[in-house]
This record gives structure tokens, sequence and C-alpha cells, in this order.
């Protein structure tokens, strides 16, 4: 396994396996691994010959410096993991101005109304930002193939539509949610919960599985306000939104449609820590 942080180390790794012909494999990731990355990791493995791994918490897709500041970083145990993992894995660990330069700012996308819905709502210019530093990777590891999880789904909608608008040849590739046995999500700001938040944490999940199982028989005025009442009362969880969205362009509905897909939506708060998570309805 090789570790860089300089975008010009990377490059010459790029251009010998374009020299090769060898398929390149790509997973963004902000480091504080978990058996979620992992499994994307392990899936680029086996569907390309060479796979880079980049680790950088960017700063310009947080909308608080105090969310910036606590995300938990834990590079030496990442690479431990990784290392585990496969010694094929090249990791690109770069400084933000490494990756920025003097310039630290977002580009502003039209990612065609996407990112204006749910995350969108709450965390003004996120997208920006992570449509701004994915381009970077992308023009820097230009892979064959990247991988990103469903959790978060509105993300993945946004990155298929920002190659689509860049002209790049990367095919986006969606990985079915990891979740504990429990259900609750994997995430890396999981490991900021206590452990009375953790015990709470998977009424999330349970409460989207009800919401797929009531879908086709209870409305979606019923939903929303049924999933609104079972955080009334909890101490450890806040409910943020709870959103029933067409996956075609993640917008809200109020009434469902024949022939169209929908997929519920959900932010949590458990103390200052955010939770997201979302599931298929049909």
């Amino acid at each position: 396994m090789r570790l860089h942080g300089k975008r010009r180390d990377i490059l010459e790794d790029v251009a010998a396996f374009n020299k090769q012909n060898k398929t390149i494999g790509f997973v963004p990731t902000m480091g504080a691994l978990h058996k979620g990355h992992l499994a994307l990791i392990e899936r680029a493995l086996k569907e390309n010959q060479k796979v880079i791994v980049s680790i950088f918490v960017n700063p310009t897709q947080f909308n608080t410096t105090e969310d910036l500041v606590n995300y938990p970083r834990t590079l030496d145990s990442d690479i431990e993991l990784l290392s585990e993992l496969s010694k094929e894995i090249i990791v690109f660990a770069p400084t933000p101005k490494e990756v920025y330069g003097d310039q630290m700012s977002s580009t502003n996308y039209d990612f065609e109304g996407l990112e204006n819905e749910m995350e969108g709502k709450y965390r003004p210019g996120h997208f920006d930002g992570v449509g701004t530093v994915l381009k970077h990777f992308f023009t820097i590891v230009n892979p064959n193939k990247a991988y990103f999880g469903e959790k978060d789904f509105q993300q993945l909608q946004i990155v298929k539509k920002l190659v689509e608008i860049e002209k790049m040849s990367v095919q986006i590739i969606g990985c079915p949610i990891y979740r504990e046995k429990n259900g609750l999500a994997l995430s890396s700001r999981n490991k900021r919960l206590d452990q009375k938040q953790l015990n709470e944490s998977p009424l999330i999940y349970s409460i989207l599985k009800q919401v797929k199982k009531d879908f086709g028989t209870k409305s979606v005025h019923i939903l929303n306000k049924w999933v609104s009442e079972q955080f009334k009362n909890n101490d450890e969880l806040k409910l943020e939104y709870f959103e029933i969205a067409k996956v075609s362009d993640l917008k809200s509905i109020k009434r469902k449609q024949k022939d169209t897909k929908y997929r519920a939506f959900i932010a949590v708060f458990a103390g200052e820590i955010r939770l997201i998570d979302n599931i298929a309805l049909n």
C-alpha cells in the first residue's frame, strides 16, 4: 500500500496505470473509516485493477466551523485498516492547500434543483462543496469507476449530475447502505455518539422500515404525522426532517402517483450529532 499527500505523486501513479491500460477504481472518503467504507473499497478491488482511496476532510462542504473541527480524524488507524484490507490500495491524503491552493472556495453549481431539496435546505452550499472537491479528485485520479454509499442518496444523485455537467467519463456506482446489526446506518459521525444516543439511534431505521411497510396503504400525510409523533417524547433524538420524495428529482410529495419510484429520507439530531438515513419505498 502506498500513501501520498501530494498531487504530483498521485498523478505519476495514474499516468503509469493509464500507460499500462489498468482500470482505476476510486473511493472518496473523509476518513474515520468503518465497515461501510471497507465494503465500497472491497467492491472497487473486485471490479478494478487499481484502487485509489482519498482521505480528506473537505472544508468547503461544512456549514459550521464547529462541525468541521469536531469531525473525527483517525488517519493512522485508517491507514492500518486499509493495509490489512489490501496491499494494492493507493491512499491520497492531501492537505486543504494541496487540493485548493490559496483559493479555498466552492464553485456554484446548478444541479437542476437536486441541490435545493432536503439536505440542501438545511445545509446551504454543502453540495457546491461536494461538487467542487469531487471535480478536483476526478480530474486528478481520472478513475474508470467511483463508488458511493446510498446512505447519502441525495449526494449520490448529485454526483451523477456533476459528472454529466462536467462531461466526465467516470462511471458512478451506488452501493447499498451498510448497517449495524441493530439497523443503525454506519457513519463516521457515529463515533461521537454516547451510550444513551447509541441505544436510541436504532429507532431511526425501525421507523423507516415501518414507513416502507405502510406506504402502500397509508397516505403521505398520515405517514408524515406518524413519524413526527415518534420523536415527540424522545429525550435523545430530535427530528430535523422527514420527507417522502420522488427518486427522479428528490422533490417531496403530498400524494402518491402510479409508476413512480419513491424513497423516504430522514435527518435526526442525537445531541449535536446529525444522523441521516433513507429507504426505498417501492
